[in-house]
């Protein structure tokens, strides 16, 4: 079978399919997304993955800013899994030991990050083809049946993923679930950004703002104690603009057990659940660009690219070095099915989970 260089908005096709996660290969295909802008946003169907986010520096050059490979098989064989631009779930971020408790009955998962369950399991969402269909030149609809007991968690779960492109360069993420059985959800979309340009050097002179006065401290296999502890005084205080490697190298417990900034912040909501507030807001000095995040969820976990080590090349060619990119993921908490004072991530029958992200790109 001919393999493609590079992604095309045509069939592709793999030479060497991963067993067990990839059952129709001829319904992979690329979509392209472009504003009037000249913005452009690129998905695959594979792990509702953007492979590719093109956006202007001040001067008006174009540059892709999302961390990613040319080929599909790329994304199926990596080593390391980093999960560029897929959608993770059914459950995004870490649950404790793989197993939580529902309605009196235990669910057992797969423990695929030491003895904890992270980003839905061995094949999780990331890893499967869904349905697409492209609404118009700006919007894509992607859906996908997670049946009752994929990855061991209970319910079939319908979910729908909308992008949509405007010509206000906002890219904007809509969730949408639906469930026979109560069941935990917590989807994210998980792309790594550098607003330099995809491999160009690390993410570390970004300046960052993060719209948190707290986050969740992490014990040594990153599940939060349950604590939320106050970011005043610590390196993980982001509440007003500084660069991500100001306080990366500080002795702190936290940052040994991420190997840097890998936390959940809880967002200053003041009151407004279910309602877009800022998240985060990222500008990168040199090309000027700017990225604003505005969710309806109540946490976002900043990872800083610290299992990053220039083992992976992009599609560039150059390799992603060790915090070559980050990742803002608008989330519930981390173990919450697990943590009775975290908000909930239950959706029952009859409920709609229902999400919102939206990324506003510009420049200064």
């Amino acid at each position: 079978m001919k393999i493609f260089s590079l992604f095309t908005a045509v069939v592709l096709c793999l030479a060497a399919p991963a067993r067990g996660q990839v059952e129709d290969f001829d319904s992979i295909k690329l979509y392209t997304l472009k504003n009037n802008s000249g913005m452009t946003v690129k998905v695959t169907n594979y792990g509702a993955i953007i492979t590719s986010i093109s956006v202007p520096d001040r001067n008006g050059k174009m540059a892709d800013i999302a961390l990613g490979y040319n080929r599909v098989e790329d994304y199926i064989n990596a080593v390391d899994k980093p999960y560029f631009g897929a959608i993770v779930g059914r459950y995004g971020n870490r649950i404790a030991k793989g197993q939580f408790t529902l309605n009196g009955e235990t669910y057992t998962l797969a423990k695929n990050n030491g003895e904890n369950h992270l980003h839905g399991g061995v094949i999780g969402l990331d890893k499967v083809v869904w349905d697409a269909t492209l609404v118009s030149p700006t919007k894509i609809e992607l859906t996908y049946l997670a049946k009752d007991r994929e990855e061991g968690y209970p319910g079939n779960l319908n979910i729908k993923v909308t992008y949509s492109l405007n010509n206000e360069n906002q890219l904007i993420v809509d969730y949408l679930a639906t469930t026979d059985k109560a069941t935990p959800i917590n989807l994210t979309q998980h792309t790594y950004f550098n607003l330099k340009g995809e491999g160009t050097g690390t993410i570390l002179d970004h300046e960052l703002m993060l719209n948190a006065r707290k986050y969740t401290p992490v014990d040594q296999t990153l599940i939060p104690t349950g604590e939320l502890a106050a970011v005043a005084g610590t390196p993980f205080d982001f509440t007003s603009p500084k660069p991500i490697g100001r306080d990366i190298n500080q002795q702190h417990q936290q940052l040994e057990f991420g190997g840097g900034f890998d936390h959940n912040w809880a967002l200053n909501k003041h009151g407004k659940e279910n309602q877009l507030t800022l998240a985060a807001k990222v500008y990168e000095p040199e090309s000027g660009r700017v990225l604003e995040i505005r969710t309806t969820e109540p946490g976002i976990q900043f990872y800083c690219g610290n299992f990053l080590d220039g083992r992976l090349s992009g599609k560039s060619g150059k390799p992603y070095l060790h915090r070559g990119g980050f990742c803002l993921e608008t989330q519930h908490y981390p173990d919450s099915p697990n943590q009775p004072n975290f908000p909930t991530t239950i959706l029952k029958p009859g409920e709609e989970y229902k999400s919102t992200t939206v990324f506003q790109f510009s420049t200064k």
